[in-house]
């Protein structure tokens, strides 16, 4: 497992874990000054510099047009997937002023599924993944912790949720009713599985207390 922190310029909660040697630390645009706030140097700064001026103080910056079809933060997803990163943690990539920027890298993550990697989103005590055709454990680690799923497609189908507060068995999810939105962590762990189709999946984690 390779991993990749991407630091996008959205709200920034918090950093859960810090990265390690052989990790690879992309910051996409302002994301750079999340990066700086967390305490950590990138190894590569990218993006279109729309929302922040290009330092003049580091070295190793790949600047890319305004008038592209790929989001900074999609741009560093393509490069840590060049770099055989297979698990990435996405950090500043909701909140801010621009839910089209969160739609847009919660879409992102089935991106990633669909070529063998698996992104994390992180909120406000929050973290979004997706999944298809697969079973995804979570773990309990917030008392009565929430938990949502959501329908990324036409339909996803032979979906069973165990280890919740409102189980389901072989159900049928849509993008036009969300019926599996604020469900509860119940057990220690909980399993939920799509046997047709894809989800976007959230949990809820501990607060992250801020000094």
């Amino acid at each position: 497992m390779k991993r990749c922190f991407i630091f996008a310029a959205g709200t920034f909660y918090g950093l859960r874990e810090v990265p390690g040697p052989g990790d690879l630390v992309i910051a996409a645009d302002a994301g750079y000054l999340a990066c700086r706030q967390a305490g950590i140097v990138p190894d590569l700064l990218l993006g279109d510099f729309d929302s922040m001026d290009q330092p003049a103080d580091f070295a190793n910056i790949r600047r890319s047009p305004v008038e592209k079809d790929d989001t900074d933060t999609m741009l560093a997803v393509k490069t840590a997937l060049e770099q055989g990163c297979d698990t990435m943690y996405i950090y500043g990539g909701t909140g801010g002023k621009r839910l089209d920027h969160t739609l847009a890298n919660l879409q992102t993550l089935l991106f990633l599924r669909r070529r063998g990697a698996r992104g994390y989103v992180y909120g406000d005590d929050f973290v979004w993944t997706a999944i298809e055709n697969e079973s995804f454990t979570v773990e309990k680690t917030v008392d009565w912790g929430l938990f949502s799923a959501f329908c990324l497609g036409d339909r996803a189908e032979g979906i069973d949720e165990t280890g919740f507060q409102y189980p389901l068995s072989d159900a049928v999810l849509t993008p036009e009713f969300p019926l599996g939105v604020s469900n509860h962590i119940m057990e220690p762990t909980a399993t939920v599985t799509v046997r047709r189709g894809a989800l976007l999946i959230g949990w809820q984690l501990p607060t992250l207390f801020k000094i």
